[in-house]
């Protein structure tokens, strides 16, 4: 088994054993839910604060180490990282109470983020394990992937355009919370310049043109969703 194998058996392999906690699944493991499967180097999940301090002992029962923590009386962040093989490390990211992206200044609450998710078959990049867990819904992880803007979010809300369902809710989420029309153009300029597609084959493999067409084309309709 390869480095990225292993480092995503471990991955998988921590999940099953927080199985009994109640937390959701955001971020490139969540996309994989939706799209083809990408690696991701870190876990991302998101929990109330008494839940993430009880996922955090778990962590630290499996062997990971607290490398992180940010913390206010109800809301933070803390990683926890474990040594896989010789060099490498597999880490797990815990949003407690809400997702906040420091770019926008936009937090996004638990409450919100498990009221839009639903349990789902997990799928691994290097490896065949599947796994059922709560995952943010695909249009829920739309809002905060477009919302967030960077380029690793832009590629996996390109790939996952076709899983969306309700394009207005998703606009009106945004809207409500950020310059909507700021972070599509923002999304248009970057899936419009020649070497993106490139990008994304280089993280998701070979990708035919229809699908890359049809994916734009969602993407390009978002100008024309009225939500007054």
């Amino acid at each position: 088994m390869d480095q990225l194998q292993l480092r995503e058996n471990e991955v998988f392999a921590t999940l099953k054993k927080l199985a009994g906690h109640s937390f959701v699944v955001i971020g490139g493991y969540a996309a994989n839910a939706y799209t083809l499967p990408r690696f991701s180097v870190d876990c991302d999940i998101v929990a109330e604060r008494p839940e993430a301090e009880m996922i955090g002992r778990a962590l630290e029962r499996l062997g990971y180490i607290r490398t992180e923590m940010r913390a206010g009386e109800r809301t933070g962040f803390a990683r926890y990282e474990k040594s896989v093989g010789a060099s490498y490390r597999v880490s797990f990211d815990i949003m407690i109470g809400e997702v906040y992206d420091r770019q926008t200044g936009v937090r996004i609450g638990y409450r919100w983020i498990f009221d839009n998710s639903q349990v789902m078959v997990l799928k691994g990049k290097t490896i065949r394990n599947r796994l059922k867990v709560r995952v943010v819904g695909p249009d829920a992880l739309f809002v905060m992937k477009i919302i967030s803007c960077r380029a690793a979010d832009i590629r996996d809300l390109f790939m996952m355009a076709f899983s969306i369902r309700d394009k207005k809710w998703i606009k009106r989420e945004v809207s409500s919370r950020f310059d909507f029309s700021n972070r599509l153009r923002k999304v248009e300029n970057a899936v419009s310049e020649g070497k993106f597609r490139d990008g994304l084959q280089g993280v998701y493999g070979l990708i035919d043109g229809s699908t890359f067409e049809r994916n734009l084309r969602i993407i390009k309709s978002f100008r024309d969703i009225d939500i007054q």
